[in-house]
């Protein structure tokens, strides 16, 4: 399915309206120059669209920062305890640019590659999502070395494209796209071949992903290029909190005297901590070997196993990095590198 049609920016508000009516939350960017993020609106004028990127990305809705999965209670020596059954409400994600929307296929493909997740699976089910193409960009955006682009329409059910201040260009792409336009089949009209390339940003590639996810294993054993690419890294594991298709997690008990609640939390292979065993060794106990883990987990380990790349280009993680560790140049760099 693609269909497009045209939706006068004016009539968003109705739209909001209807999707709200039919029982949706909807989610959106909102907030100032320097933060914004993914929160629950209700009207499009606290939408903004004029944006680069959002701060943080928006898969909390499908993979929240931690999500309370059992709760117990300590009754003389007797416990008592109960799942937390997953909260799924019909959401609409408004807004995402299309490097979030590709990046569902990768966070679907982790948690589905060999048992459906129980938490994740039922959010994405009941997501549906609004994607707004790129009109801009800049210096950290790669979205086109790893295969993405402006305006892809991978992982978006509806995908607007700014054409002017006054209307958008929507491509209808699935059934749940479809659901959601036909809540207010009024407010759209057609399309008449009305082309989106005009409107994109232009972001030109600077690496092939395939050539570099081919070079990885063969650069594995080169400590020397690691190390000097790690030196600045702190091990903070900002990138991996605002990227949108990081996966790891922990899973923690909560508890005072008497009750307590099983939480699972996001959690990073950049921290020393990671892959600490309970024998005290640690096999990945050097910053150089986490940083490599990073980067042949998104380009190598998960292209291999899952038929994914594990980074979309945004460039959130080298925005919001400390000491300016640029994922993009980075991965650029190794692909020059002669093996």
């Amino acid at each position: 399915m693609n269909e497009s049609k045209i939706i006068l920016k004016k009539s968003l508000g109705e739209w909001f309206n209807m999707m709200t009516a039919g029982g949706y939350r909807v989610v959106g960017p909102v907030g100032q120059d320097g933060q914004i993020d993914f929160e629950p609106v209700t009207s499009p004028d606290a939408v903004r669209f004029d944006h680069v990127q959002t701060n943080n990305s928006g898969k909390w809705v499908m993979f929240p920062r931690y999500e309370a999965m059992m709760r117990f209670r300590l009754s003389g020596k007797e416990v008592q305890a109960g799942e937390i059954p997953p909260q799924a409400p019909p959401t609409v994600l408004f807004g995402a640019h299309p490097c979030d929307a590709a990046s569902l296929a990768t966070l679907n493909a982790v948690f589905t590659w060999d048992s459906s997740d129980a938490y994740f699976e039922p959010k994405l089910a009941n997501t549906t999502i609004i994607g707004l193409s790129c009109t801009k960009g800049d210096s950290y955006c790669f979205c086109t070395s790893v295969g993405g682009g402006p305006g892809d329409t991978r992982g978006s059910d509806v995908l607007l494209t700014p054409l002017d201040g006054e209307k958008f260009l929507a491509e209808i792409l699935t059934e749940k796209g479809k659901s959601v336009v036909g809540l207010a089949p009024q407010l759209f009209s057609a399309a008449d071949g009305t082309s989106k390339e005009a409107a994109l940003a232009k972001i030109p590639a600077r690496f092939n992903h395939r050539d570099v996810t081919a070079k990885l294993p063969s650069l594995f054993p080169k400590e020397d290029v690691w190390k000097e690419q790690s030196l600045r890294c702190l091990g903070c594991g900002a990138c991996a909190y605002v990227c949108p298709t990081c996966s790891c997690f922990d899973i923690q008990d909560e508890r005072d005297r008497y009750t307590g609640v099983r939480i699972r939390c996001w959690d990073s292979c950049g921290f020393g901590l990671f892959t600490l065993h309970a024998s005290n060794h640690n096999p990945r106990h050097k910053q150089s070997e986490r940083w490599r883990q990073r980067v042949m987990h998104k380009f190598s380990y998960q292209p291999e196993r899952l038929n994914v790349l594990g980074c979309v280009g945004c460039g959130r993680c080298s925005r919001s990095c400390p000491v300016d560790m640029n994922l993009g140049e980075h991965v650029a760099a190794l692909a020059e590198i002669k093996v």
